[in-house]
């Protein structure tokens, strides 16, 4: 089956599209979503000497990459939008994979960080968290992959997302987990988004059938909530 790759590109109507490099083979959906961020984060290097905007990195799983529904109406496609109505020059680049885990993140992170990141947004640990996998190796990965973007790029700002697990696995897992996210940010001077799905979780009208995954509806709301923390950033980094 032959997949074509493609990219968040601001144009002049908007947010759309923009065909990077056309690969052929036999991929199911999680591996095409894989190459859609991996191959094309890391490919067109003159392209991008050439553009002047900063890159923003959204580094995470399902719910990043907007399961169930067209990548443009996932909360980072979102975010692209909003900067764009306020006429800033920032490019948003969606690297969730849905599945992911902390472990398979830090396996993908070298090769994301070929091309230049202003700003990450690090949205991973779910699905550890719901595989009841020990949160000392979860921390320990998520600090590795902090690690080594700011050795890419001491620069870089980093924005850390927060998630709740529900209370199924442990009065004392469920608190562990939900401390770690804010522990990540303050120990490595990053921005924190408290809870991703805040006002969207346990809401079946703002989630697909699943229960986990948010609606269209649903990634408007992430979206603000990602935005009032991330829009300080960005405000920052534009002065």
């Amino acid at each position: 089956m032959k997949v074509c790759l493609w990219r968040y590109k601001k144009n002049s109507i908007g947010i759309g599209w923009i065909v990077g490099k056309r690969v052929c083979g036999r991929l199911n959906a999680s591996m095409r979503y894989c190459l859609l961020a991996l191959m094309l984060f890391g490919v067109n290097v003159s392209a991008q000497e050439a553009d002047s905007s900063r890159t923003i990195l959204f580094y995470g799983d399902s719910l990043t990459a907007g399961y169930g529904l067209d990548r443009e109406q996932a909360f980072p496609a979102l975010v692209q939008a909003r900067i764009d109505s306020l006429g800033w020059n920032f490019e948003v680049f969606n690297a969730g994979l849905s599945g992911e885990t902390s472990a398979g993140g830090l396996r993908r992170i070298d090769w994301l960080m070929r091309r230049s990141v202003d700003v990450f947004v690090l949205e991973l640990g779910a699905n550890d968290g719901l595989r009841g996998i020990d949160l000392k190796n979860t921390r320990s990965n998520l600090q590795q992959i902090i690690d080594r973007v700011k050795a890419k790029n001491p620069d870089i700002s980093i924005v850390v997302v927060g998630m709740q697990m529900p209370p199924n696995l442990g009065a004392e897992y469920t608190e562990e987990f939900q401390g770690l996210f804010p522990g990540l940010a303050k120990e490595n001077g990053a921005a924190l988004v408290p809870f991703l799905l805040e006002g969207v979780a346990d809401r079946p009208d703002l989630n697909l059938s699943d229960g986990n995954h948010p609606t269209v509806e649903g990634h408007r709301i992430v979206a603000q909530t990602v935005w009032v923390t991330l829009g300080p950033v960005l405000e920052a980094l534009r002065r």
